[in-house]
């Protein structure tokens, strides 16, 4: 039996695109956790310490740029703690596949604040990292996540009742 080149051209793509389905997802989220678990990493001294850095940072230097004005942080220790320990857990959520669109929405968020901190880096950073931020909001974790494993174990459930 002879394949046609259109034939073999539609069995490989669907080959293709099955694989990339199952693997797309992961390293979406593999390249939107590593910038900010690289940051968070940045931010301690040990076991809950933040680095003295860290609390300099958001007391004196990080500021909001809204409307033309900078504004200081609220609470800035508190924020630097928020901020730090959301660097460490939030990707490792996402790596995980675990709680993947509420991680992944907690990231635009941070993105977005990041925007209003450092308005310059939005063509180069914060674009690419809400881009891959709604594109994990949108298709989920994917197949190879602590996610699926969740549902598959509750819709099994369901229809042992």
């Amino acid at each position: 039996m002879t394949i046609s080149a259109p034939e073999l051209v539609r069995t490989l793509t669907r080959r293709l695109s099955s694989v990339a389905v199952a693997v797309a997802p992961l390293f979406l989220r593999a390249a939107l956790a590593v910038p900010f678990f690289r940051s968070g990493l940045t931010r301690w001294d040990g076991f809950l310490q933040l680095s003295d850095s860290t609390v300099y940072l958001f007391e004196e230097e990080f500021k909001l740029h809204i409307f033309g004005a900078e504004y200081g942080f609220p609470m800035p220790d508190a924020v630097a703690y928020l901020v730090a320990t959301a660097e460490l857990v939030l990707p490792v959520l996402l790596v995980l596949g675990l709680a993947t669109r509420f991680a992944a929405l907690a990231m635009l968020v941070m993105t977005g604040i990041i925007q209003l901190v450092v308005p310059d880096g939005w063509a180069d950073f914060h674009l690419p990292w809400a881009a891959m931020a709604i594109s994990i909001i949108a298709l989920g974790a994917g197949p190879v996540s602590v996610d699926r494993l969740v549902a598959r174990r509750f819709a099994s459930e369901v229809y042992r009742q």
